[in-house]
């Protein structure tokens, strides 16, 4: 097959009114390979091998594989409508024919159509998408993704058989990130053959060596390493990655630049085209560059190719990386390269490697992403042999001879990463009821072996569920192993029938902890909406009601799974949230908790986060201690435990005290254990001389100045799917997010007196006389861009729908803060700085762009909501007369465009937000329109009119010179003098007035609302009234001298009391600062040009005789009178009153709060009470709203409502403790009371019916921890 003159064309327009314009450049460029013939087999309209010259590229290969895949056809005489699954470009698919003759024309047509969707063996490839899960049941109803392609043949009887006419082929992809029925993108490939005639001059194929090129299928060439987002024209790659390299290291040095995400990405491109030795070459010539060596070290794990990890091996070996830079590197180069058998050999030599093993944490980071990268082959290559694991495997049969525990851990957490079902087998020889040899081994191994099992669950459910529920089923067992299987097994997700076995086994469960924890774990997934675990939804209601409901009155002391959804099936997305705490009776500390976060988003479902934390080797040492008592009671337990714990030292060497791990999308990426050994090398370093050294370095850089640039790029998300088409190039759906993070640091110090050559030897007197001034300015900025693109990406050629997002934000800030120790005054000041137009600039536009690589600078872009639509303003018909109203054209003809501003006083700034938005919403109401089109938001600061602010300052003075540091004196307005008096009745008499105001306007609106929900209230409450002898027993306090007060003390005289020593303390001095200097002062204050006086000072006075603190917070601007009083007084050791006023002269609103403890019956009390004399009009009009929902919130609470009439401005809360694990509460407000009654606790609270304290530290522990502060 030869194509004769070929012509290449690109289209950027509004379809279909612009032209197609020739790319010229690009088709001299590609005419010599076009042009070279081709050889390929077919025999009974099936095409078989192809070959091809070397010199014909694989771009340009798959082009005529596209034109051979229209030949391809399976014709069966006996049949004219069937189905197969035929081969072709795309794959093995499933293919549906049907034959009709036309007689009249003499001529036979065929339609061939392929649902693409459903694939024997489809050509795909998939990057970052190996730790993401299927969603099938996500996409049963609703779909993100539809691909189609029809083929249409007109063929005509010839004398060897039938002769092709025409025929033609188009194809569709739709694709929308939430739903196709809400707007989706859409890309066509067609293709037309027409006869012309018959040549009986056969084509002459080149000399040249004709190579076998593979089949019909495409093969997928360079767009692998081509980022959809730019194309690159490659003549020297070396010379580009150090020109990009370069303008990184000089464009973001005080302030991020605007296009480094695209250069940065840029960057990762361009090295994955070059080779090991330019890398190299590039690497030794910038490696003693300070700033440059961190850009490469932040680029290269991201390259993602096999020649990154070699030469990050090579490198490390060789001495030229430190350990941090090395696992800092290793940790993302293992995530993000391509999982080959050359990459897993390269990491196995790795972890097997001499000077690797003799560091412990770099060695996990190995063994962790080997473990990865056998779970990453496996998802490209279903049929991965298990032989990959036969290193680790080979590991932990050498530990378990051993007995080397951490080894096994390990060797587990490996095994666990790669999830392969053929290490199911060596697990099951550590799980505890399985096999002899696990019950001697330490418990952490039996609970690690289990959670082993999770990620071979998601491949292999029917596998592990009988594991898992024999292993809950086991009471032998201990109790947290068994919690953990029923982790495991409730993610193989369980059919209702294992479900409701393990529902009638608890029945007869004795541990209440395994029997909470698998009642909760069930009922949290009864209220599960996601559709992958719909089914166990379904099962585990049916289970739920199997199970005894006294299991849902457990208190959270007990062992609880929950587990919380949100799936929106309309827009395809949903987020999930599990939490497991496993508890223990023994002691007060949890065994382990477990954190979860799950996504879902377009068919796909990801574990993206998840945290675990255990104590088990803590948890271990305090059951061997007294602590584990049963027959003691919690107090006692929590005095043995503290005990325990401060005799650390005799705790066991051979076994960690806690671990902890973090998982990200399903993979362990690294995990801590804390030993005694780890404690003992901790305090030599915290109390030793290298932090003295460290501080004494700090200090002095400090006194010279520091001045720090620091850039820090990240490639956040790198996501792509590609898809051959019937044409020969590939689709290609992908999401991109590069961020760059600049920060500009500058800090100065200067400390008198001069700071001693040995800090150690420094004084506290010394340190008093101290003064300590610093200034430091600071210029972060952010820069983030992402892309999101579908269309062609190839090497030659690049055509795509694309939309493009960037966040920039620059905040910088500017600081000076002073400490003078001596005098007791700090200050802090916030001094103008340099501020650019926009401090945030946000903009979102979805735009068609092509671009070839003979003109790669000269792309042709055409927004998909062209400005010019806002002139034109289209009407609906333009679009679709049947789904768009008439009003439509009015949206689309003006843009939304705001701006928002809003000036601070005082400090004279103004802050403005700039929206505009411009969308496709005219042409459908849908979700995906709305986001189609321009949009941006930008938010700049600027002073606003008025005299310029010099600096703002907080200065805090503490001490006997408080008062002369306020700018204002304070004084409070006597109510017994003439000024007072007369100053009050006129407040009085403003007050009135606008009290009468708000009652006219407000009552005729308000009475008929009150009156029916008054009646609806009623009537529900009298249908829950029960008795409430309980509820009415008076409070009674603690007196002086007895143990309670009489029966019949009421809450009045208990109240008047308390009211009147509050008030009589008041009256001997009503305003502390007449009698007492301030013990403290606060000033908040900006300095304006003007020298104007604007801000808030705060002086705080204490009364000791009477245990009575007041804080005044008043304004220091000239003729406000404004100010806030807050009063308190500890009338005894049950009693505490505080009263806080506002307004002028703290005159306006009054709140008085009162707390006591007392007496409930025969219980331990305690009651807050809250009464105002006066209160804004906004807080009573939203205080009434939220009254009308109280009733209902009660009832969903469990609360009992009666309806009574209390005080009209007050508020009472008593709390009694019938016993030391559960509550009653009783709520007093206006109109209502509330109460529930033996509410569980999930601790004991350790309160004596006297009121005081059951539990008191030992004399040892306090002396064991005097004595250590003593030795530091």
């Amino acid at each position: 097959m030869k194509l004769m003159d070929p012509l290449l064309h690109e289209y950027a327009g509004i379809w279909p009114k612009d032209p197609f314009v020739p790319a010229t450049k690009l088709t001299s460029a590609l005419a010599a390979q076009l042009q070279i013939p081709i050889k390929f087999e077919y025999a009974n309209g099936v095409v078989g091998k192809v070959f091809a010259p070397a010199g014909v590229s694989p771009t340009v290969m798959n082009l005529h594989r596209g034109i051979l895949n229209i030949l391809q056809l399976n014709l069966k005489k006996t049949q004219n409508i069937y189905e197969l699954q035929e081969a072709g470009v795309q794959g093995v698919c499933r293919t549906h024919y049907v034959i009709n003759e036309d007689p009249k024309a003499n001529h036979i047509i065929v339609t061939k159509s392929k649902d693409l969707s459903h694939c024997q063996e489809k050509i795909i490839k998939d990057i970052g998408l190996a730790y993401t899960e299927r969603c099938a049941e996500c996409t049963e109803r609703v779909k993100s993704l539809i691909e189609t392609a029809t083929y249409n043949y007109i063929m005509k009887p010839a004398a060897a058989g039938v002769l092709i006419a025409e025929a033609t082929v188009e194809e569709v992809h739709q694709f929308s990130p939430l739903n196709e029925i809400h707007g989706a993108a859409m890309m066509e490939a067609k293709q037309t053959l027409a006869f012309v005639e018959i040549e009986k001059t056969p084509v002459v194929p080149i000399k040249a060596d004709y190579l076998a090129r593979g089949s019909l299928q495409y093969e997928f060439a360079t767009e692998i390493l081509q980022t959809p987002i730019q194309l690159m024209k490659l003549s020297d790659a070396p010379a580009q990655i150090i020109e990009v390299l370069k303008h990184l290291v000089a464009n973001n040095v005080a302030m991020v630049h605007d296009d480094a995400p695209l250069k940065f990405v840029q960057l990762i491109q361009l090295l994955r085209v070059a080779t090991l030795e330019n890398i190299e070459a590039i690497w030794a010539q910038f490696k003693d560059k300070p700033v440059y060596r961190r850009w490469l070290l932040d680029a290269l794990p991201a390259v993602g190719t096999p020649v990154i990890v070699k030469l990050l091996k090579e490198k490390f070996l060789a001495g030229e990386f430190t350990i941090p830079e090395f696992i800092q590197a290793l940790v993302v180069a293992l995530q993000m390269v391509t999982a080959d058998l050359e990459t897993i050999q390269l990491t196995a030599s790795l972890a097997l490697h001499e000077k690797i093993a003799t560091i412990p944490a770099l060695r996990e980071v190995v063994m962790l992403g080997y473990g990865s990268m056998i779970a990453k082959h496996c998802v490209a290559v279903p049929t991965c042999p298990a032989e990959l694991l036969g290193p680790i495997h080979e590991i932990a049969a050498e530990a378990i001879s051993k007995n080397d525990i951490p080894e096994i851990t390990l060797a587990l957490k490996v095994l666990g990463n790669a999830g392969h079902p053929a290490s199911l087998k060596p697990i099951m020889k550590l799980l505890p009821g399985l096999r002899t040899a696990a019950t001697s081994l330490p418990l952490r191994i039996q609970v690690d072996a289990i959670l082993a099992l999770r990620n071979i669950a998601k491949k292999e459910p029917k596998l592990v569920q009988p594991v898992a529920l024999q292993l809950v089923l086991d009471r032998a067992l201990h109790p947290e192993v068994r919690m953990v299987a029923c982790i495991v097994l409730f993610e193989t997700k369980p059919s209702v029938a294992l479900i409701s076995s393990l529902a009638g086994a608890l029945k007869l469960e004795t541990n209440m902890h395994v029997a909470s924890f698998a009642y909760s774990h069930i009922k949290s997934l009864t209220r599960i909406t996601a559709p992958d675990m719909a089914a166990v939804a379904g099962a585990a209601n049916v289970a739920i009601k199997l199970m005894s409901r006294k299991l849902d009155r457990l208190s959270f002391r007990f062992s609880r799974a929950l587990q919380l959804d949100f799936y929106y099936t309309p827009l395809m997305v949903g987020a999930a949230g599990s939490a497991y705490m496993i508890n223990d009776a023994a002691t007060i500390l949890p065994r382990a908790v477990v954190a979860k976060a799950r996504a879902y988003l377009a068919g796909a479902a990801a574990d993206v986060l998840e945290i675990g934390v255990r104590t088990e080797g803590l948890q271990e040492a305090l059951l061997q201690s007294p602590a584990a008592d049963e027959s003691v009671d919690r107090i006692t337990k929590i005095k043995r435990t503290l005990r325990a714990l401060a005799n650390w030292k005799a705790l066991p060497t051979n076994q960690p005290l806690a671990s902890a791990y973090i998982k990200l999308f399903g993979q362990e990426v690294a995990f801590v254990n804390v030993d005694k050994t780890v404690i003992e090398e901790a305090i030599p370093i915290v109390t030793g001389p290298k932090p003295r050294e460290l501080l004494k370095a700090a200090l002095k850089a400090l006194q010279e100045g520091i001045a720090l640039q620091y850039a820090k790029p990240l490639l956040m998300a790198e996501v792509r799917r590609i898809l051959p088409t019937a044409i020969g190039v590939p689709m290609e759906l992908s999401l991109y997010t590069a961020a760059v993070a600049v920060a500009s640091v500058n800090v100065q110090a200067t400390i008198t007196p001069p700071l001693p050559e040995e800090i150690e030897t420094m004084t506290l007197e010394q340190l008093k006389k101290t003064d300590v001034q610093l200034q430091a300015e600071a210029r972060p900025s952010i820069a983030l861009q992402t892309f999101a693109v579908m269309g062609v990406n190839t090497a030659l050629i690049q055509a795509a729908v694309m939309a493009r997002g960037t966040i920039r934000t620059i905040t910088p800030g500017k600081v000076a803060a002073r400490a003078d120790i001596l005098k007791g005054n700090y200050k802090m000041e916030a001094l103008p700085v340099e501020v650019p137009e926009h401090i945030a600039d946000v903009s979102f536009e979805t735009l068609a762009v092509v671009r070839n690589i003979e003109e790669p600078t000269a792309e042709r872009i055409v927004p998909l909501v062209p400005e010019l639509a806002v002139q034109n303003a289209q009407t609906p018909a333009d679009y679709s007369s049947s789904e768009i109203p008439d009003q439509a054209a009015l949206r689309s003809a003006t843009p939304f465009h705001k701006t928002l501003c809003l000036a601070v006083p005082y400090i004279e700034i103004k802050g403005c937000i700039e929206v505009h938005s411009h969308n496709a919403a005219f042409i459908r109401d849908d979700p995906l329109f709305y986001i189609i089109g321009q949009h941006s938001a930008r938010a700049s600061v600027a002073r606003a009119e008025g005299p310029a602010v010099e600096r703002l300052e907080l200065e805090v003075q503490v001490g006997p010179r408080a008062a002369e540091r306020l700018l204002k004196q304070i004084s409070l307005i006597d109510e017994e003098t003439p000024e007072g008096k007369a100053f009050l009745l006129k407040l009085r008499e403003i007050l009135e007035t606008e009290d009468k105001n708000v009652r006219v306007s407000s009552e005729s609106s308000s009475s008929s609302s009150r009156i029916i929900s008054s009646s609806s209230s009623s009537s529900m409450s009298s249908s829950r009234m029960t008795e409430t002898a309980t509820v009415m027993e008076p409070f009674r306090k603690f007196h002086k001298d007895r143990y309670m007060a009489p029966h019949g003390a009421s809450k009045a005289v208990s109240s008047g009391s308390t009211a009147s020593s509050f008030e009589k303390i008041q009256k001997q001095a009503m305003f502390l600062g007449n009698a007492v200097p301030p013990v403290f002062a606060v000033i908040a204050r900006a300095v304006r040009v003007d020298h104007k006086l604007l801000g808030y000072q705060l002086a705080a006075y204490f009364d000791k005789q009477n245990a009575r603190v007041q804080l005044v917070v008043s304004s220091i601007a000239e003729n406000d009178n404004l100010k806030i009083c807050a009063d308190g007084a500890v009338l005894s050791k049950h009693k505490v009153t505080a009263r806080v006023a506002w307004g002028p002269e703290c005159q306006q609103y009054a709140v008085i709060a009162k707390a006591e403890a007392g007496v409930l019956g025969e219980f331990p009390a305690a009651r807050l009470e809250v009464e105002w004399e006066r209160l804004p009009i906004i807080v009573t009009t939203y205080a009434k709203k939220l009254s009308k929902h109280i009733p209902m919130a009660a009832f969903k609470a469990g609360f009992r409502l009666e309806r009574v009439s209390n005080a009209d401005k007050e508020i009472e809360l008593t709390a009694a403790l019938p016993s030391q694990r559960s509550l009653n509460v009783i709520a007093r407000i206006p109109e209502m009371t509330l109460s529930r009654m033996d509410i569980p606790l999930p601790i004991a609270v350790p309160i004596n019916p006297d009121g005081t304290l059951s539990i008191q530290i030992d004399e040892d522990i306090l002396s064991w921890i005097q004595k250590h502060i003593k030795e530091e």
